[in-house]
């Protein structure tokens, strides 16, 4: 469903499991920044309103993803620490240049924060199958399938505002880079990593 060309190697979940402070920390950040998004989105084209609006219940669920995460790291007597740079994020962001029309931008940057989502989507069914942790592992599996619904969502606006053609194109392009910097990440105790 996710369309993803290459799935996480199963050993990340075992780092996860042993990681797990750091895993729910770096996942608190990425909720966080998941919400950052949506409002740079409202931010940046006010004028789509349809936009604007999926947007806006999207910071606002992000932001209670957020909560849920973190009220879990104080229940298990973690701190909520520093944030970490997103080398997947990172190098995702180099894969289209700079430039471009308005739409061309919005279109690349759906694309992005859907690819995104998808990845998360996947590393959180990992984790639901994986940890032993049960109540943790029904934690992650009920934010799967918000992910999902997420991931779909930014797709469907990319090729509402862009050429469909054109942005199935793209799509394709980025899951194939995506693969190959996937193939130097999961070995890292993050969400993406």
């Amino acid at each position: 469903m996710l369309g993803l060309k290459l799935p996480t190697d199963p050993r990340w979940a075992d780092i996860a499991e042993k990681n797990i402070e750091d895993i729910l920390v770096d996942h608190a950040y990425c909720e966080q920044k998941a919400a950052s998004t949506a409002i740079s989105f409202i931010v940046t084209y006010p004028e789509y309103s349809e936009l604007v609006t999926a947007m806006t219940a999207l910071a606002r669920e992000e932001m209670g993803h957020f909560k849920m995460v973190h009220d879990r790291i104080l229940r298990m007597g973690f701190k909520m620490g520093w944030d970490r740079k997103d080398e997947y994020v990172l190098k995702l962001r180099e894969f289209f240049p700079k430039g471009g029309s308005r739409v061309t931008q919005m279109v690349h940057r759906l694309l992005i924060a859907g690819l995104i989502e998808a990845r998360s989507c996947e590393r959180f069914r990992l984790l639901s199958e994986e940890l032993e942790d049960q109540e943790l592992a029904k934690f992650y599996r009920d934010l799967m399938v918000s992910e999902a619904n997420h991931y779909t969502m930014f797709l469907k606006f990319a090729r509402k505002y862009g050429d469909r053609k054109i942005v199935d194109q793209k799509w394709q392009e980025l899951l194939e880079f995506e693969a190959q910097v996937m193939k130097d990440l999961g070995t890292k105790e993050s969400i993406h990593g």
